[in-house]
């Protein structure tokens, strides 16, 4: 791999060899599932796969078209007037002083050169008094940053201050610097800057982003666009550009409502005195949760959770800014194991996400809007959704039909391939990585998130080594694993359990079966002899839609009293009846006078007859309020007179 000029470097995309290759493999897959596809999918008994999947997706999917739509209107119609409103104030005002809190932890001597470099020429150009606080690592990150400011001469408006961090987590660093900020005595027209030790700003982001404090009194913090320059494979490359677009997205729908879901900590303004307030810094650095079953546990990473919670608890608007873009410097924590280091940045971002959901909806619709109240619910809604696709069709697989999975198929390119393109068009690129990672980002995180709404206590920085949240006593630590596991697996298994009975691979259990498992009989109320005639009714309610009633070897017993059982019953789905089929275990129906003019074969009824051997070549009819079912494999003749209906006949007389 050449070496990266980290001052120029670009956005990062797949090959075009990568491109074409995806390309190729999903028109193949496509065409492969349409020309395989199985009829039997289209089957009326394909319903409940098309009830779970197609109406739940069309639920979520409705959802995000929403959010789509929002996010076009903002982009094509609110924001360019606000972009006319702070290019109008920042021609007569400016800020009267600036502080720029940069955090970097042990990040590449060249990366470092790149950000101050670009951070320190916009500053000078941007011409505010401005103060930036270099929260470090090493001493070497000093004397590269002194390199730049010689380089740059020096300049009047900027001064540089240093800070050595303890090791323990980007909380205390930014908090020793909001106080030494609040020591310089901050006003409403102060600004502050926080972003990431690995970010490169564009040439006038501060300008341009900072200008819209300066139109809107009520603003409180603002975010920008991201770009990346990722250090890995193709793979990584897209991964990191597609969350970018999907992020593009959703702050741009959120910023309709003058509200965001999250300020990112790589590059984010505040108003400086709202920075300063001792309860936003207190909130930064020892922001913690209560927990019925963790107990008090503080938050290792999240820092633009506490920050964005603070300024939503107390109503201040936050905005996202579509047109200016920082570049972050991007690489997995083990670029050679792509799965496993996205699944751990995505669970320490969930996790961050979960810790300050909650508290979030408690504050309430009217306190920070309906529709930014409602997204938040969404959040816990959509990790349980997202599963419900992928767990039928898998289930539908397993027990009823396996060309489900063929149609899932079709729906998962169908669904996502739409989706890329209007991420796409809002993105300006697209790339056909995005059709399988959208996937796999979806069904992966909403199995990270259910997994970590159990476990948000467990936190891990991977870059800064370290972890926190359980309690330091083993057994204790054990007890609160076990007890996420369980109530995960139970959570789980309800999921499981509603989807196979709503899916048709369950059936709750019938009065048939019912009377199978006890020994018992339940009486009718009439109080009539039930015989074979009660059981045998329930079986043809019992059956598949149009399957077959299979009978075992034995002698069974038709009376009078089958035609009102059937009568009974919500629905005849059986076709059929079949029996044993063996010579030497035959299954036989006796059947009353009165039944027999409904049983007939090649024309002629059982009353005329008195028997018949139903098979292939000569199949039985009978006919039982208004339905046709087949008797095939079985003998069907004239029940003689029990001598329990005799003495009841004489007893009546």
């Amino acid at each position: 791999m050449s070496p990266i000029n980290y001052t120029q470097a670009r956005p990062s995309k797949a090959s075009l060899a990568t491109e074409i290759s995806v390309m190729l493999l999903i028109v193949a897959l496509v065409v492969l599932l349409v020309s395989h596809l199985p009829g039997e999918v289209f089957h009326p008994g394909s319903k409940s796969f098309i009830f779970a999947v197609g109406l739940i997706g069309a639920w979520r999917y409705s959802w995000w078209f929403v959010q789509a739509l929002r996010s076009v209107w903002y982009n094509r119609r609110m924001f360019p007037r606000l972009r006319a409103e702070a290019d109008e104030a920042a021609a007569t005002q400016s800020p009267d002083a600036l502080y720029i809190l940069c955090t970097s932890f042990r990040i590449e001597t060249e990366v470092t050169f790149a950000v101050y470099d670009a951070l320190i020429r916009d500053a000078a150009d941007y011409g505010v008094p401005t103060t930036i606080f270099a929260a470090i690592a090493d001493r070497s990150d000093v004397d590269i940053i002194d390199q730049v400011m010689d380089e740059h001469g020096w300049p009047q408006n900027i001064s540089v201050r240093y800070m050595f961090q303890k090791g323990d987590g980007k909380r205390s660093a930014m908090a020793e610097v909001l106080r030494a900020i609040s020591r310089c005595m901050p006003t409403e027209k102060s600004l502050l800057v926080s972003m990431d030790g690995d970010i490169r700003i564009e040439p006038g982001t501060l300008e341009r982003s900072l200008s819209f404090f300066l139109a809107r009194g009520d603003l409180g913090a603002i975010t920008t666009n991201n770009n990346a320059v990722v250090i890995g494979n193709d793979a990584t490359k897209e991964w990191y550009d597609l969350r970018y677009a999907q992020r593009h997205l959703v702050m741009s729908s959120t910023s309709v409502s003058e509200r965001l879901l999250v300020l990112t900590g790589r590059y984010s303004a505040f108003r400086a005195d709202l920075a300063t307030e001792p309860e936003f810094i207190e909130l930064v650095e020892n922001d913690h949760v209560d927990h019925w079953r963790f107990g008090n546990f503080k938050f290792l990473s999240g820092d633009d959770k506490s920050t964005w919670f603070w300024l939503l608890k107390h109503r201040w608007k936050m905005l996202y800014i579509p047109d200016v873009y920082v570049t972050g410097f991007e690489e997995l924590p083990d670029r050679h194991r792509f799965f496993k280091s996205s699944l751990d940045l995505m669970r320490r971002w969930f996790g961050n996400m979960l810790r300050t959901n909650g508290r979030a909806i408690a504050l309430g619709p009217r306190r920070i809007g309906l529709f930014t109240w409602w997204s938040l619910v969404d959040q816990r809604l959509s990790m349980w959704t997202t599963l419900i696709g992928p767990t039928i069709a898998v289930l539908l697989t397993l027990f009823v039909r396996p060309s489900f999975i063929f149609a899932y198929l079709l729906w998962i390119l169908m669904t996502r391939g739409v989706t890329s393109l209007v991420l796409a068009w809002q993105r300006g690129r697209w790339s056909a990585l995005w059709v399988p990672m959208l996937y796999y980002n979806q069904l992966s995180g909403a199995i990270l998130k259910t997994y970590v709404s159990f476990r948000f206590n467990r936190q891990k920085w991977s870059r800064q080594g370290i972890s926190a949240g359980e309690p330091d006593d083993p057994r204790a630590a054990r007890r609160q694993r076990m007890g996420g596991h369980l109530i995960h697996a139970l959570y789980f298994g309800a999921l499981i359990f509603v989807l196979a009975v709503v899916g048709g691979v369950m059936a709750p259990a019938d009065r048939l079966s019912i009377a199978a498992m006890t020994g018992e009989e339940p009486e009718p109320a009439d109080g009539t002899s039930q015989g074979d005639s009660y059981w045998l009714a329930l079986t043809l309610a019992d059956a598949p839609s149009g399957g077959r009633v299979q009978l075992p070897a034995g002698r069974y017993h038709l009376d009078s009293s089958f035609n009102a059982r059937v009568a009974t019953l919500d629905k005849v789905r059986g076709a059929s009846i079949h029996g044993y089929g063996d010579s030497a275990q035959p299954t036989a129906l006796a059947v009353d006078p009165g039944l027999a003019t409904q049983i007939e074969s090649n024309g002629q009824s059982l009353a005329a007859v008195g028997s018949f051997d139903c098979d292939s070549a000569s199949p039985c009819q009978l006919t039982v309020d208004g339905h046709e079912l087949q008797l095939l494999d079985l003998t069907v003749a004239l029940a003689t007179p029990r001598k329990e209906d005799t003495q009841l006949a004489q007893n009546s007389q």
